[in-house]
């Protein structure tokens, strides 16, 4: 028992002083420099790897250059022998009419069925990587960052980098992932006292302020557990009561990114699980949070009322929104929801771009559960981004809030160096309207009967 003590002791020590390095600057929001170092330590080891990556390859494809010599050598040597063939990785014969005007070469066969198949393969290639499938999918590095999930096809590349995988494997399951999830669950305890304490007390400025320092505490304290660190440009824009903050989406670590460095209120999609539990959290506090419920449209009615009625009062907190309505990967920007630009008020536009190089923040809620998402991250080597606030926007006289919305959506893209795509985000989940389908069909109709009337012509 006494063995049993002592270990434990010697284990709780050090995370205790961890620990206490992490929150305790958090609560202030302040940074001892270890994550700037533990940052500048991981750009040179992805650029060692890079090094590594690009001499093997160099490697391989001067043994690959050499077997193809080779093989050539071995053709060459069998078509002077007389064999009478011409036979090259399956393509067939071609008979050779030479010219004799003007001596040049042409090549003429008879037309197979089997032509029009590479056309139909690069036509199926060319529809399924389109602009809209492949922006739910992880992001492609230009090199790798020693995370098995960014190398799908991972294989054996070198001893030094098998090495190295295998340690940042232990650093990132053994040390951080206890260290983080000691965190959260810290932040997370301290979100559900604190908040229950502050729903019983009556509404007052005391309320409000303590309610705003709880608010910025525990989201900075979040943002610790995935080893964030965020860069924010133009503070001054930053939204304020009455008004509406749109920002495109990536992750629900969006919320930590902008909460912790100005309070909001929130409206999404309710939720179960562990992220049911936040909201249930959050809304103790009494402050004016919306959830709803996705495909409800009579649910939907009643936020649009309860929005208005938000952004009326210059006394409540800003209201944060994604109008995307899902995540989209780092690249892009798909089609603003025009509800929340209807409803009046200042747009206070932000943009929000990951570092993908120290782990994808990408949730493709399709494929992954909220906890293995979280999972992933706190298994990452960390969280980097940027956050760009934009001068607030008004909407103008006689502008309909679908313009509204894309003028707004328009300036996060050029801002934040992503892509603006109108395409509806809910492709990710739903089939294409029946009414843009029929569009298509008709349009189809259209040319085909041009074409008959020109050839009747």
């Amino acid at each position: 028992m006494q063995l049993f003590l002592t270990l434990l002791g010697v284990y709780l020590s050090p995370l205790i002083l961890i620990l206490s390095l992490i929150i305790i600057p958090a609560c202030f929001g302040v940074s001892i420099g270890l994550r700037k170092l533990y940052m500048q330590f991981l750009l040179r080891l992805f650029e060692f790897g890079r090094q590594r990556l690009a001499l093997e390859d160099k490697k391989r494809n001067h043994d690959d250059e050499e077997e193809e010599e080779e093989e050539n050598s071995y053709e060459l040597r069998r078509d002077r022998g007389g064999s009478g063939r011409h036979i090259a990785q399956g393509v067939k014969y071609q008979k050779s009419v030479v010219n004799s005007r003007n001596g040049i070469g042409k090549t003429q066969r008879e037309f197979e069925l089997s032509d029009g198949l590479y056309f139909c393969k690069k036509a199926m290639e060319a529809i399924i990587d389109d602009d809209v499938t492949k922006r739910f999918s992880a992001e492609e590095l230009p090199s790798w960052n020693l995370l098995t999930r960014t190398n799908m096809n991972y294989q054996y590349l070198s001893m030094r980098l098998t090495i190295l995988w295998v340690m940042g494997f232990m650093i990132r399951y053994f040390i951080l992932l206890p260290i983080r999830l000691a965190v959260t669950v810290f932040a997370l305890s301290y979100l559900i006292t604190s908040t229950t304490l502050l729903g019983c007390m009556p509404d007052s400025n005391l309320k409000q302020i303590l309610n705003k320092y709880v608010s910025l505490t525990v989201y900075r304290i979040l943002c610790r557990c995935f080893s964030a660190m965020i860069t924010y440009h133009g503070r001054d824009n930053r939204a304020v009561g009455g008004g509406i903050c749109v920002a495109n989406h990536t992750s629900p670590i969006d919320v930590l990114v902008l909460a912790s460095d100005n309070c909001y209120a929130f409206i999404g999609q309710s939720h179960g699980g562990l992220f049911g539990v936040i909201q249930r959290a959050l809304s103790r506090s009494g402050t004016d949070h919306i959830w709803f419920e996705r495909f409800e449209i009579q649910d939907r009615r009643g936020v649009t009322q309860r929005l208005k009625e938000h952004v009326e009062d210059a006394r409540k907190l800003p209201m944060l929104i994604f109008p995307e309505g899902t995540c989209i990967n780092n690249t892009s920007v798909m089609m603003f929801k025009k509800g929340s630009f209807d409803v009046g008020g200042v747009i206070y536009p932000a943009a929000v771009k990951y570092d993908s190089r120290f782990g994808d923040a990408f949730w493709n809620s399709s494929r992954f559960s909220g906890m293995h998402y979280l999972l992933m991250m706190m298994t990452s080597w960390a969280v980097v981004a940027d956050v760009w606030y934009l001068p607030p926007m008004y909407r103008q006289d006689g502008e309909e809030a679908a313009a509204f919305a894309n003028r707004v959506k328009a300036e996060i893209a050029k801002k934040g160096g992503l892509v603006d795509l109108v395409w509806d985000g809910q492709l990710k989940r739903a089939r294409v309207k029946s009414e843009l389908m029929r569009e298509e069909q008709l349009e189809y109709s259209k040319i085909i009967a041009s074409a008959k009337a020109n050839h009747k012509d």
